[in-house]
């Protein structure tokens, strides 16, 4: 019986047991599952963004887990990692549960909880993370975020490839290279030493791999190929003794080549030097090639060696620019940037000693942040490993809160038993703990680092072989409760006198404390204060303009001393394009602008224009966010209307665009911007109309449009008067057009506005004084029936700098009629102008103008006539010239004579509109100017060597000497005038319009000195230096001549006086006195002295021909001797008198 029973009882067991086992077997095997299926650890990521965490994070990370994560970038770009969460089981050494980060060149192994909030990066463009976990004790693991950051190709060279099989370095496909005339290119490189083989440095190819352009050397020398035709540079490189130019270390090479004059220009190791090679002239390199660093063919090697810096510009610059060229000038066709350039990684190598080097790691606001800023840290291993260890909170009654105060400690301890490092740790620990449990300060440890260092560091003291020494770090937070400090000095006595209590052979050398500075207030960026700030607060403010959208600033704190200690770092949440989107938002239809809002929103648009690159895309945001500024009234825009005007002439000057053109259209405003080539400029035109069926405007560049609501025509003599750098700089003509002219008010303009507003500029070079006008036709908004235009210009210097009306320069042309005015905006003149210091003369009112006209012309024709007569009359009668005043005042009537002529046909010649000629007639007449006022001032050297040093006074070859100076400095500085023109004499003399109105209106053309420092040096300044010296010696010859004739008493007191009176006379216009009139020719006097200036001056010939030739006794006596007949002829032997000695040399004055 019990046989069956038991049987039946192990069977039933048996199956209950069978069953048991299986659903054991089936729940391991689904709890493994679950546990392996929290995530998949092995994967390649290679978003531009992500989060990966351990496995199962939040919750605890599984056993004998190993895990990979391939962080990937494309070329160009890095990793940066940031560890949000970070808890893996801690150990010596990370022995047991770790995460390995591998960088590219170094691997970091970290585990416990030291990595939290720390950032990595790699230093190529991958990275990998590796975790491992081992059989037993789980914590939560890490949470980590990834983002590609951009490599700035400033910090990296290139090495060429010199094998055809490997992808060669090559401008991306996505840069146009446009049609090229002429261009400016540098670059730097360095060449292997050992290498004598031919090379190329770069080459340009069309589509089909024809070369076009490039740079190498053969064994004929360094050579520059443009279409074929190879021009040798050896002859103005400096090279060294192997003929190389480049060596093993980087040197930048500069190329200026100009297609219209066949000229190649090479700026190498600060030396500038040209070449002509004839080759060349009038070659065009085509455009939308490819352009390759090294070689492009097999017949000739690549250069073996490394390129940086490659940058090229369509246009030629000068030696100065080129001397001058800085990083932040970038190539406006080719820059050295990634978007420009396809290159492979292998032949990319990062340096931290280029000469253009920069911070890596930027973002939008990077140029407020400096480097010790920056929020990232470069990975590096040291030697031995680190041991961290989280301290348990040491007499902590709270969390640290914002007023809480950092210590840095830094301790040298030495083991002088040999225990293991692990035991070494937790000794430290614990006596950390120890020391600063039942202070007087609510102190606690952060945190604590170990690391083991070798004894050769240390001071050479004596010691035992068998000794170590340990460098501990720790952070202490001290919690400054009842406001009583806590100096270093406590915390390190604190720990001296503990030293004893450490025991286990371990021994306390050095202890440094040093306070956590806190970040400082400040401003930065523009418009954001920050106050004082303790490490780990961070400060919030609203950002401008968006009561949404929140700045920081966070002042960051670092654990480790070996790492980069980052004070702060900021937050902010918007960029450029951001606020435009924002602002345009704000300005939108429906939206009610007030004058403070309108302030405001200029105020922003003005920094984004002065501080960011402007692309198409920024700039048509901003133009349009004018455009709904313009629809607002007059008197909301008032206050900002200046400032409106001027960003938005710096928008049409930054704003970068491809082609030859590019216009934005709006509502309200039309911005046009066309490339324009200095060397070749023949002329250019704008035009904007209405567009079909649509609010926006039409711009047209080619040619003037039917319906057309203003067009601006460009002569092509534009460009001459511009100085060599401006017209090197110009490369660009902006054009605005304004359908609502609310930015344009004038409190001191009675006239209305009833036109449209066009505005044009050429680069950033003011152009004036133009030798053809800009003929400018505009339509009216309003048709008018009583036509009386006037063309006007806004003058930003008007109304203490808020802009005006101002009509100089522009004249309203007869063809403008009801719906159109033309105006032509850019002239006989009287004498004055040669001496107008104050710039007046074109604002004397129209009459006054013709009598001064008037008086200069017939006062130039008489003064010319007697200054010839009484030249005639010294060169007919030897004996007249025989003494030295009368060979002097030959010299000066000389002088004027030439003046007064040359004055009398200059208007004439500059009516025939020949440029040369022109600038001759200017030179000669500046020259004659300057001849007049030297003889006025040797004439007065003479009276002083004749009247005050009179006796010993003997000079050899006098009037020799005399005539070199009289003559020769004024050549000597107009020589030196037209040598600084640089052959670009138009910039100094040429052409100008003399004697307009005060509507800028009427006028004729006279040959002069266009330019105001010329003019103000050499005529002003020459003028000033003679005029005191003469005024010096009238003085003293009037005194000297009046205590003369007072010596003699056969004279009655009136004769006395009459006498003094003619001498004062005669030697006012002998040393040219009322030219000072010129220096009184101010303000409300200006038209009185204009007046005596004119009169005065232009008869100086006359007035010198009647004071010392005409009342001189020996002129009559020639003249009745020799040119009258019957009584009035005087007989040969009369009048004959025994000479004093010195008698020719008082001649003229003692009468």
């Amino acid at each position: 019986m019990m046989s069956p029973v038991s049987d039946m009882w192990c069977y039933h067991w048996k199956r209950k047991l069978q069953h048991f086992l299986y659903l054991f077997t089936i729940y391991v095997i689904s709890v493994q599952d679950l546990v392996l299926g929290c995530s998949d650890c092995r994967i390649l990521l290679s978003n531009p963004t992500g989060i990966f965490t351990s496995p199962c994070f939040p919750s605890d990370y599984p056993n004998s887990q190993a895990c990979k994560w391939t962080l990937r970038a494309p070329p160009g770009f890095i990793i940066q990692i940031t560890f949000i969460e970070f808890d893996i089981e801690e150990a010596p050494n990370c022995i047991y549960d770790s995460l390995t980060l591998d960088t590219g060149e170094n691997q970091v192994k970290f585990c416990g909880v030291t990595a939290k909030g720390l950032s990595f990066n790699s230093t190529g463009n991958e990275m990998i993370v590796s975790f491992a976990s081992d059989f037993s004790i789980q914590k939560r693991g890490f949470s980590a975020s990834y983002a590609r950051v951009a490599v700035s190709l400033r910090n990296q060279k290139v090495i060429i490839p010199q094998t055809p099989d490997v992808d060669p370095v090559s401008v991306a496909k996505t840069v146009p290279v446009p049609e090229l005339s002429q261009f400016t290119l540098c670059f730097e490189a360095t060449k292997a030493s050992n290498d004598a083989n031919d090379w190329k440095a770069f080459s340009y190819i069309d589509p089909l791999s024809t070369e076009l352009l490039s740079f190498g050397k053969t064994t004929k020398g360094h050579f520059l190929s443009i279409s074929g035709t190879e021009c040798i540079l050896d002859h103005v490189l400096i090279t060294n003794s192997d003929g190389d130019f480049f060596t093993e270390t980087f040197e930048q090479l500069c190329i200026v080549w100009d297609g219209f004059s066949g000229t190649i220009g090479v700026n190498g190791k600060s030396i500038y030097h040209t070449v002509h090679c004839s080759g060349t002239f009038g070659q065009i390199i085509h455009g939308n090639g490819k352009l390759v660093l090294g070689s492009d063919s097999n017949e000739i090697s690549s250069l073996n060696g490394d390129i940086y810096n490659f940058r090229l510009w369509n246009f030629t610059m000068s030696s100065q620019k080129l001397s001058n060229l800085s990083c932040d000038v970038k190539g406006n066709i080719i820059d050295w940037e990634n978007d420009f350039w396809s290159i492979p990684t292998s032949a990319l190598k990062a340096e931290n000693n280029l000469s253009c080097g920069e911070y890596v790691w930027q973002n939008h606001f990077s140029e407020f942040f400096p480097p010790w800023h920056s929020t990232t840290v470069n990975a590096t291993t040291p030697p031995p490993p680190i041991v961290t260890t989280n301290m348990p909170d040491t007499n902590r009654t709270d969390k640290p809160n914002d007023g809480g105060l950092f210590y840095r400690i830094s301790i040298t301890v030495f083991n002088c038993k040999p225990i293991l490092e692990s035991k070494v740790q937790s000794v430290v620990a614990e006596w950390l703990n120890q020391t600063f449990q039942n202070w007087n300060y609510t102190v606690y440890v952060v945190n604590i680092s170990i690391q083991p260092t070798t004894v050769n560091e240390l001071p050479r003291e004596k010691r035992s072989i068998t000794e170590q020494r340990f460098v501990v770090w720790a952070l202490l937070v001290y919690n400054s409760t009842n406001n009583i400090s806590l100096e270093e000095q406590a915390i390190r006595q604190k720990l001296i006198s503990n030293n004893g209590t450490i025991g286990d052979g371990l021994r306390v050398h050095t202890v440094d404390v040093d306070p956590v500075e806190k970040c400082t207030a400040e401003e930065n960026p523009p418009n954001y204060f920050w106050p004082d700030t303790r490490p780990t607060v961070t400060n919030f403010t609203l950002c401008h303009g968006n009561s949404v959208q929140i700045a920081s600033r966070t002042c960051a704190l670092h654990m480790y001393p070996f790492l980069l200690l980052l004070p702060f770092t900021y937050v902010l949440t918007e960029n450029a394009a951001d606020i435009a989107n924002q602002l345009l938002n704000l300005t939108g239809e429906g939206q009610q602008l007030t004058s403070d809002k309108v302030n405001d929103v200029v105020q922003k648009l003005k920094k984004i224009v002065n501080d960011e690159e402007i692309d198409e895309s920024l700039g048509s945001t901003v133009v349009t966010i004018f455009s709904n500024i313009l629809t607002s009234s007059d008197s909301v825009l008032a206050a900002s209307s200046s400032e409106a005007l001027k960003t938005i002439d710096t928008l049409a000057l930054k704003i970068q665009f491809t082609g030859p053109s590019m216009s934005i259209s709006t509502r309200n405003l039309a911005l046009g911007v066309s490339s324009i080539n200095s060397t070749s400029f023949s002329g250019s035109s704008f035009s904007v109309g209405p567009q079909n069926n649509a609010s926006d405007f039409q711009l047209d560049f080619e040619k003037n449009q039917g319906n057309a609501l203003a067009s601006v025509v460009l002569p092509s003599s534009l460009l001459k008067n511009l100085s060599q750098e401006e017209f090197e700089a110009v490369s660009r003509a902006q054009f605005t057009f304004f359908n609502k002219n609310g930015l344009f008010q004038d409190s001191e303009m009675n006239a209305n506005l009833t036109s449209f507003v066009v505005a044009c500029s050429i680069g950033n070079v003011t152009i004036r004084d133009l030798q053809d006008a800009v003929k400018i036709t505009i339509k009216h908004t309003l048709f008018q029936e009583d036509l009386n235009p006037t063309c006007v210009f806004w003058d930003m210097n008007k109304n203490n700098g808020n802009g005006g009306w101002n009509p100089t320069g522009c004249i309203a042309q007869a063809e403008s009629n009801e719906n159109e005015t033309v105006c032509l905006c850019n002239h006989l003149t009287h004498f004055g102008v040669l001496m107008d210091l104050q710039g007046t003369a074109s604002q004397i009112d129209p009459q006054n103008n013709k009598v001064l006209t008037f008086i200069t012309y017939i006062g130039c024709g008489i003064s010319a006539i007697f200054s010839a007569a009484t030249l005639l009359t010294y060169i007919a009668f030897e004996k007249l010239r025989r003494d030295y005043p009368s060979k002097i005042l030959m010299n000066l009537s000389t002088a004027l004579l030439f003046l007064n002529l040359v004055f009398l046909l200059d208007g004439w010649i500059a009516s025939f509109n020949i440029e040369g000629l022109c600038i001759a007639v200017a030179a000669l007449l500046h020259f004659f100017l300057l001849a007049t006022f030297t003889w006025m001032g040797l004439e007065a050297v003479h009276m002083y060597i004749a009247l005050v040093k009179v006796f010993n006074t003997y000079i050899r070859r006098y009037i020799l000497k005399f005539c070199i100076i009289g003559w020769g400095l004024p050549a000597l500085v107009v020589a030196i005038v037209l040598a600084s023109t640089n052959t670009n004499a138009s910039r100094v003399y040429g052409k100008d319009l003399y004697g307009r109105d005060a509507k800028g209106q009427g006028g004729d053309d006279f040959c002069w000195i266009k330019d105001k420092v010329v003019f103000y040096v050499t005529c002003a300044g020459y003028f000033g230096i003679m005029f005191l010296m003469n005024v010096a010696m009238f003085v003293v010859v009037m005194v000297q001549i009046c205590g003369r004739n007072g010596k003699r008493s056969n004279r009655t007191l009136r004769e006395e006086v009459l006498r003094n009176l003619r001498s004062m006379v005669s030697l006012t216009f002998l040393l040219g006195m009322t030219w000072g009139f010129a220096f009184f020719a101010w303000g409300p006097l200006n038209l009185p002295f204009m007046y005596l200036f004119a009169i005065f001056n232009s008869l100086q010939g006359l007035f010198i021909f009647v004071f010392h030739c005409a009342m001189k006794e020996n002129v009559q006596k020639q003249w009745r001797r020799h040119l009258c007949c019957g009584r009035f002829r005087l007989a040969d032997n009369s009048g004959k008198k025994k000479k004093k000695k010195h008698a020719h040399f008082m001649a003229p004055f003692l009468r």
